[in-house]
């Protein structure tokens, strides 16, 4: 297994080992899913092919240091811990903000006379962060400032995908169908409470509060009377201080994978997957990361080929509607009359083997560590800044 940390530190302007493109994959964060991201990128670094790219790993700490952390330094961490935390490295990451300088400055502290920085030549960068401070546009500005590629939406189809509030706005404006939701202020709640309560009432129980920027199912409460919707509402406010709260759809929860950009290639969506979630009142985050038979997953899922196609032509015009680049997962519900109602789109989705995202893939053609090399690709072929 090769050791990136080690490999990171060679001398180097240029390309990667042997000319190859060196990709910089990014992961850890700052967010609530900090864990999930260490578990996306220990999948992504094992199956990436060596024999294309050369691959340096860049852990973010909670607190937003950013360091060389090795492939193995990583599957050890989560050998004694799935969800688990990164610790600090040593030799610390910046990146150059000067037009032209693709490359990361690594810091190597503890030699004599303190820091020694080596320059690491980078052609694209891998984000595999989840939630705030990684998926929400910040990091695709920080990227975009630093006149590196990367893999993924850029800053506003990153921000608009990380909002539930404006991915819903952007859908309705490009004529997809939403369900009813209202949409909770910080101010909203502090001064007049009994108005968002009723609010709420207005689209009927069972609803469901959800903080409007966090992902992986966190501070998410399925609500099914007035009497419990105010610890719903508060248990939300931990993790962001708007809400969405959504009114209860009876349907069934289907996903769509996109791949593409429309900017520089024609998307294309892939089969329908189904979740079908036992032993759960919704597919919350126990039941994606957490219980062994939490949900089962089946893709193309069991619907009649005009659904299928109706699903996909759906997911492409959603992935259009907020500037969609690289990936995005389209979540939907089919109702009892077919009816397919959008729910939202998560632009960096679950990346591991067994997630969605991949499963709905290799179901439409797609294997794993070709939809690697596809998103890196995509990457490559489009410039950073304006587009």
């Amino acid at each position: 297994m090769m050791n990136t940390a080690d490999n990171a530190q060679g001398t180097a302007e240029g390309a990667g080992a042997a000319g190859k493109p060196c990709v910089a994959v990014v992961f850890g964060g700052r967010s609530s899913e900090h864990s999930v991201s260490l578990v996306t990128a220990r999948s992504v670094l094992r199956a990436i092919n060596r024999d294309r790219w050369d691959v340096v790993s860049v852990g973010i700490a909670t607190d937003g240091t950013w360091f060389l952390y090795s492939q193995e330094e990583l599957e050890t961490l989560l050998d004694s811990r799935t969800m688990a935390v990164l610790p600090v490295g040593e030799k610390r990451v910046t990146l150059p903000l000067q037009v032209g300088e693709n490359e990361l400055l690594v810091h190597e502290y503890g030699v004599e006379g303190g820091a020694l920085t080596r320059g690491r030549h980078i052609d694209a960068v891998f984000p595999l962060l989840h939630g705030p401070f990684g998926e929400d546009g910040t990091l695709q500005g920080l990227l975009e400032l630093a006149d590196l590629p990367y893999v993924g939406c850029g800053v506003s189809a990153s921000a608009i995908g990380m909002d539930k509030h404006f991915m819903k706005v952007a859908f309705e404006a490009a004529g997809l169908e939403v369900g009813p939701y209202t949409v909770v202020h910080n101010r909203d709640w502090l001064t007049n409470p009994e108005q968002v309560r009723n609010n709420v009432a207005a689209l009927g129980f069972p609803v469901f509060v959800k903080p409007a920027r966090a992902g992986s199912s966190f501070g998410i409460t399925r609500v099914d009377g007035a009497k419990d919707l105010d610890a719903a509402i508060e248990t939300a406010r931990k993790h962001d201080l708007k809400l969405v709260i959504e009114a209860g759809i009876d349907g069934r929860e289907i996903e769509c994978a996109v791949l593409g950009a429309h900017e520089w290639s024609t998307p294309r969506a892939s089969l329908p997957g189904e979740i079908e979630v036992q032993g759960h009142d919704f597919y919350d985050f126990e039941a994606k990361y957490v219980a062994d038979d939490g949900a089962r997953l089946s893709c193309p899922a069991n619907l009649p080929d005009d659904v299928i196609a109706t699903l996909r032509e759906k997911a492409v015009i959603a992935f259009d509607a907020i500037d969609g680049e690289g990936l995005s997962r389209c979540d939907f519900f089919v109702t009892p009359d077919h009816r397919v109602i959008i729910n939202e789109i998560n632009t960096m989705p679950g990346f591991t083997p067994i997630s969605m995202y991949p499963r709905m893939w290799a179901a439409s053609g797609v294997q794993y560590p070709d939809l690697i090399d596809e998103l890196i690709s995509l990457a490559l072929e489009r410039p950073v800044g304006l587009r």
